[in-house]
């Protein structure tokens, strides 16, 4: 997978489902953490899922 496109696939698998798993968001940090920066690209996906939340279209689940 390229390094540009694994943030904005989770983000679509997190709004495909409509929750962000514990798993997703983890591995979204994952990539920001390894990665060090963020493309605009990304960016405007996370922010994206961050609106969708505020809305109430995605859930968040929390860890067990």
């Amino acid at each position: 997978m390229k390094n540009s496109v694994i943030i904005r696939q989770l983000v679509e698998k997190a709004l495909h489902i409509k929750k962000l798993t514990p798993d997703i968001e983890n591995a979204i940090n994952y990539e920001l953490t390894r990665l060090g920066h963020i493309s605009d690209v990304d960016y405007e996906a996370l922010e994206l899922l961050m609106d969708e939340m505020d809305a109430g279209r995605i859930q968040l689940v929390p860890s067990s």
